[in-house]
């Protein structure tokens, strides 16, 4: 339970194009936020600026799956994390 309630409580972020964008994410999985730096808006390549986010978004689901190993796989006996 005290594992639980430390990744309910923590938070990560995902980045992609060295900062461009930035997902943050609660230990949960629930998305709490995104960071769009304007430099990283091109009207002309909107296909790239999906492709960061998209990055952002699995860079971020990979650091909760870590977290959530970290603080629950001793308790589940490697039965792994989220299914991220």
């Amino acid at each position: 339970a005290a594992a639980q309630a430390e990744l309910a409580e923590a938070e990560v972020t995902g980045t992609a194009g060295v900062g461009l964008v930035a997902v943050t994410v609660s230990g949960t999985g629930e998305y709490k936020s995104v960071k769009i730096d304007p430099k990283a808006v091109d009207p002309d390549d909107v296909e790239a600026l999906e492709d960061l986010v998209l990055a952002a978004l699995h860079n971020a689901a990979e650091s909760v799956r870590k977290l959530t190993e970290e603080k629950m796989g001793p308790l589940t006996g490697g039965l792994g994390g989220l299914p991220f």
